[in-house]
């Protein structure tokens, strides 16, 4: 009885998680070229962003966007975004769930 409940407060708690899925960014495309709709790099050498943390993502953007960060492919395509437009493409990076490619 006390894992039946223990495993049903775990089926609980991640319900929300899955139900707060941020909708898709309007600002996706150009990011989907390279780090793929879901965050799992379409081209060698692209970084996965699926499943990194919401604040990095946050501030690895707005570094690129701002010139702190000197990479200048990624430079020029975070370009002008806006901060609401850079926050919803961490939130849907950072809520994608990684997963193995052969």
């Amino acid at each position: 009885m006390r894992t039946v409940l223990i495993a049903a407060l775990c089926l609980a708690a991640v319900a929300p998680a899955r139900a707060a899925m941020p909708d898709k960014p309007a600002r996706l495309g150009l990011c989907a070229a390279c780090h793929g709709e879901r965050g799992m790099a379409q081209i060698p050498g692209a970084p996965n962003l699926a499943g990194q943390r919401l604040e990095y993502l946050r501030t690895a953007l707005a570094h690129y966007r701002d010139g702190s960060r000197d990479v200048p492919i990624m430079r020029a395509a975070i370009g002008p975004v806006s901060d609401a437009e850079l926050d919803a493409l961490a939130q849907w990076y950072s809520a994608q769930t990684p997963v193995a490619q052969p």
